[in-house]
């Protein structure tokens, strides 16, 4: 199966882009002589790691009957210095709350979730060491 984007030029730096029938703006910042009215598209590809694992994490942990209060992702990438730049590592930190989450099953979700279902996390891998992490009701489990 083919996946299919578009993206037009608005103005300066600026892109409108179309995903399966939703448009996003893309942008650069005023230093690289854009009007900063998007996210970089770097950014955007650190965004879609963090929706398909966490798309991942919340489906299997549904299966699996556990009841998520709250589920927050952060991912940091460095950026090499020369061109191309390219991100040199990744790491990404779950963050979740929920008074009846089991600690074991959040980590097998995360863990399958990374090792076996989220095809961006296995892309990223191919570019860099990619780290993670997980926050359990405040405290470090994984």
């Amino acid at each position: 199966m083919a996946s299919k984007v578009s993206l037009k030029w608005q103005s300066g730096m600026a892109f409108e882009g179309l995903i399966d029938g939703h448009s996003i703006s893309i942008d650069a910042s005023p230093e690289q002589g854009g009007a900063n009215s998007g996210p970089r598209p770097k950014a955007l590809m650190l965004l879609a790691f963090a929706g398909c694992t966490g798309m991942d994490v919340v489906s299997l942990l549904v299966k699996m009957r556990e009841t998520i209060d709250d589920f927050d992702m952060e991912v940091e990438a460095d950026l090499s210095e020369d061109h191309p730049k390219i991100y040199t590592r990744f790491q990404i930190i779950y963050y979740l709350r929920g008074d009846s989450l089991s600690p074991d099953k959040v980590k097998k979700a995360v863990t399958m979730s990374q090792e076996k279902y989220c095809g961006v996390a296995a892309m990223f891998r191919m570019i860099a060491p990619l780290s993670y992490k997980i926050i359990l009701n405040g405290k470090e489990v994984l």
